[in-house]
């Protein structure tokens, strides 16, 4: 059985070798699709009886881990030091800096490789990790898909 949690946030970025409007300052309301698949639990009497994993702990641990962290910040590439440095001057700005440029194959990828291990087997049903998909716009997504 597959079930599938979407959260969103807003978060800036560019991407500095873009031959057009990319390579500018600009923000996106990212979606943030997370699949895991499992048996579905038959445990009666338990608060999971008859799911793969409750929706709200989907959503706990996507939210803690990666939305939480990325909400409103500027995600930065390491390599975009201009960027960087002028993102560092200002004090308190919420800055991720990141060892890739921020497109959002990229993004799909880092977010699979922070959740995989947290979804892992949580109850016991074999759950897993299937995709993590990320919206930039409504009509353009990237999917990071288990091995």
């Amino acid at each position: 059985m597959r079930i599938t949690r979407r959260l969103e946030f807003d978060a800036g970025h560019r991407i500095p070798d873009h031959a057009s409007q990319c390579r500018h300052l600009h923000g996106h309301r990212y979606g943030l699709e997370i699949t895991l698949s499992g048996e579905i639990i038959q445990a009666g009497g338990s608060p999971v009886n008859g799911m793969v994993m409750d929706f709200a702990d989907v959503k706990s641990v996507a939210k803690q881990h990666v939305v939480d962290v990325w909400d409103h910040a500027f995600l930065a590439y390491r390599g975009d030091t201009a960027v960087v440095n002028f993102l560092q001057s200002m004090p308190g700005h919420k800055t991720v800096i990141l060892d890739m440029v921020p497109t959002a194959e990229n993004l799909a990828a880092e977010a699979f490789r922070i959740l995989d291990p947290l979804y892992r087997d949580v109850y016991g049903n074999h759950l897993r990790l299937e995709r993590v998909r990320l919206f930039e716009t409504p009509n353009c997504w990237a999917d990071a898909l288990a091995k």
